[in-house]
């Protein structure tokens, strides 16, 4: 029974999409990277919870195959602050994380060398 247990996950696997924009933050890497230390013997691994193991890839089969999307249907494409998800996965970007971080860290960097800057030798009292 593991073995089918095995499999299925590694179907969920084959169809998760993976989001290359997010590099180590996707979801799809992280489940992958889960059931591969879950399976270390892959279909000889012993499952010592299989209602668990059942449970979980009914839920994430739900997720994958867009099952709320379809129950509770949205009116509108935009959030609470009216942002549409292309601008959300646009912001979310590991690349434009990344540039946010290089600006924060530019301000942070100049602050500290403002203020950590050796007293000049010509104001000694």
């Amino acid at each position: 029974m593991a073995a089918t247990r095995y499999r299925r996950f590694l179907r969920l696997c084959e169809e998760w999409p993976r989001d290359a924009s997010k590099q180590d933050r996707d979801l799809g890497t992280f489940m992958r990277q889960r059931i591969a230390v879950a399976f270390r013997e892959g279909e000889n691994t012993q499952i010592a919870d299989p209602e668990k193991c059942d449970q979980m890839y009914e839920s994430l089969a739900r997720i994958n195959s867009n099952f709320y999307k379809s129950k509770f249907p949205r009116f509108q494409d935009t959030n609470f602050t009216g942002v549409t998800a292309e601008e959300c996965r646009m912001v979310l970007n590991t690349d434009n994380l990344q540039q946010i971080e290089d600006a924060k860290k530019g301000i942070w960097k100049k602050l500290k060398d403002k203020f950590s800057k050796p007293p000049e030798e010509g104001s000694k009292d």
